[in-house]
Formats: structure tokens, sequence, C-alpha cells
């Protein structure tokens, strides 16, 4: 299962729980609303459990939502497991970490 909540705190989009084959695709949903109000979308990944490529997939479907909506987005610590992938995949250059 994977949550998204805004963090008042940090005014950052915090993402928990795995980022999966079985996730991604409620993953986009739960984004649509959250992105239309927050700016701009930092996106905290440091509580994701695991992930595999869907969850990769998931963090480049929302880019391509942010860039729709003319607002910047941008991922703050990602968990050890998905940057290994993104670099094996050659993501990482893609992917606006910070």
């Amino acid at each position: 299962m994977m949550k998204l909540i805004f963090d008042d705190a940090t005014k950052r989009i915090l993402v928990s729980g795995e980022l999966t084959f079985d996730t991604a695709a409620s993953g986009i949903d739960m984004t649509d609303q959250l992105f239309a109000e927050v700016d701009p979308l930092d996106v905290d990944l440091s509580e994701v459990s695991r992930s595999d490529s869907a969850g990769l997939a998931l963090l480049i479907e929302w880019m391509r939502q942010a860039e729709k909506l003319d607002k910047p987005i941008r991922y703050f610590n990602m968990p050890a497991q998905m940057l290994a992938m993104a670099e094996a995949s050659g993501l990482e250059e893609l992917l606006p970490l910070q």
C-alpha cells in the first residue's frame, strides 16, 4: 500500500509504503487533486519501503503531470534501492533528484 500526504511542516508531499506494480496505478490517481493544490511539487521519498521498476515509471509519470500543470517537481531522499535502479537504467540524470 502507498500513501501520499502533504506535510505542512516541510511543505513537501510525503510518499510512504511501496511503489510497485501493485500500487503504481493508484499513485497516478492519488496525485491528480494533490498536484493541482500544491506548488512547487517537492516529493519526499524517505518513507518508501520498497520499489520496483514500476515505482520509477510512476516518478516519470509524476514529472509529466507536473509539466502539464506547469509546476516544478523535485524528488528528495530517494531510498538507496530506488537510486540504484535509477542509476542502472540511466534515469538518475532525467529525474530531478535533490
